[in-house]
């Protein structure tokens, strides 16, 4: 298929670009490169630059003629988006309905949407399934489950068949060594552990007495590569059956803060001193999900997210 990704310089985007190559797939990357990187890109895709804001730019990529596109153009900072709301839901909100009008103006009725765990909010339950009430906690998850409604719409009146994808915590880096363009601002757990072994900032554990097995937080940590394969399984998905799907991806069981810094330590060889903090308002003491129906319905299980490969990937760029 003739594939558009929107935001194919990103961190996430270039390993799905670089999947949905793998899996034989003709890519193009459109991307303003405000956070994605000319370094991440493959000189076997054609490169779009372009914005979603401008109707003109997304006119012209979607006249190129695609069987499909994917969406990653989207601000995902959970803390700036409850400073800045409007940022975000002009990029996102508006953003995405623009690519969806486009997509739907040249038929490209095929969609791979990165949503997120953000639109579920507290865990009521664990782990978090598909059914688990969707109740964000912050503007960012708000934009995402907004967007889940719309494309239920347009599903409905246009015909656009969707996958949206909920990640938990993506980590890691390419296991071949092929992209190396470093995620810029990173607010994630790993990044920070790697820049304080690297000794460019201090780290932070933000709280030390929660509920757990050695009292810090616990996350699912999945491997980005495992997140670009559910992309492409996902699409696969779409193109056999002509029905849109939401799943949530993760791996089913979580890691604690102090368990992801121990494995650093030991695989970076670096000390990495770690500060104690207080707890952070609005942080659940454990957040993992059921992977069950991407299995069930795609076949899909985690190869490269267990602790080791997530952190020796993210170190091997790193250092």
């Amino acid at each position: 298929m003739k594939v558009l990704v929107i935001g194919g310089a990103g961190y996430i985007g270039s390993h799905v670009v670089k999947e949905l190559m793998k899996a034989g797939h003709k890519v193009t990357v459109f991307d303003n490169l405000s956070s994605g990187l000319r370094c991440n890109l493959f000189p076997e895709n054609d490169f779009i630059y372009g914005n979603i804001l401008i109707e003109r730019d997304l006119d012209e990529a979607f006249a190129q003629g695609f069987d499909a596109f994917v969406h990653l153009a989207a601000f995902k900072a959970a803390g700036e988006s409850m400073v800045k709301p409007e940022k975000y839901s002009i990029n996102n909100i508006t953003g995405t309905i623009n690519i969806m009008n486009a997509a739907v103006k040249y038929n490209c009725l095929k969609m791979i949407f990165s949503s997120s765990a953000a639109t579920f909010g507290e865990p009521q339950y664990l782990p978090m399934d598909e059914n688990h009430p969707q109740k964000p906690i912050n503007y960012y998850g708000f934009t995402k489950l907004k967007i889940e409604e719309f494309m239920d719409w347009y599903d409905q009146l246009k015909g656009l068949k969707f996958a949206a994808l909920r990640y938990f915590n993506a980590a890691g880096y390419d296991p071949e060594g092929k992209i190396r363009g470093l995620e810029q601002k990173p607010e994630n757990l790993l990044p920070r552990i790697m820049e304080a072994a690297l000794g460019q900032r201090e780290l932070k554990v933000f709280g030390t007495d929660y509920d757990t097995r050695d009292g810090t937080c616990i996350r699912d940590y999945i491997h980005v590569t495992d997140l670009a394969r559910a992309h492409v399984m996902a699409l696969d998905y779409i193109a056999a059956h002509g029905e849109s799907l939401k799943l949530n991806l993760g791996t089913e069981k979580g890691t604690t803060v102090k368990e992801l810094i121990d494995a650093a330590r030991r695989i970076t060889g670096k000390p990495i001193p770690a500060e104690d903090a207080p707890r952070r308002p609005g942080d659940p003491a454990s957040l993992y999900t059921s992977a069950k129906l991407a299995e069930k319905l795609l076949g899909w299980k985690p190869l490269y997210s267990d602790v080791d490969t997530l952190v020796r990937t993210t170190w091997e760029v790193y250092k």
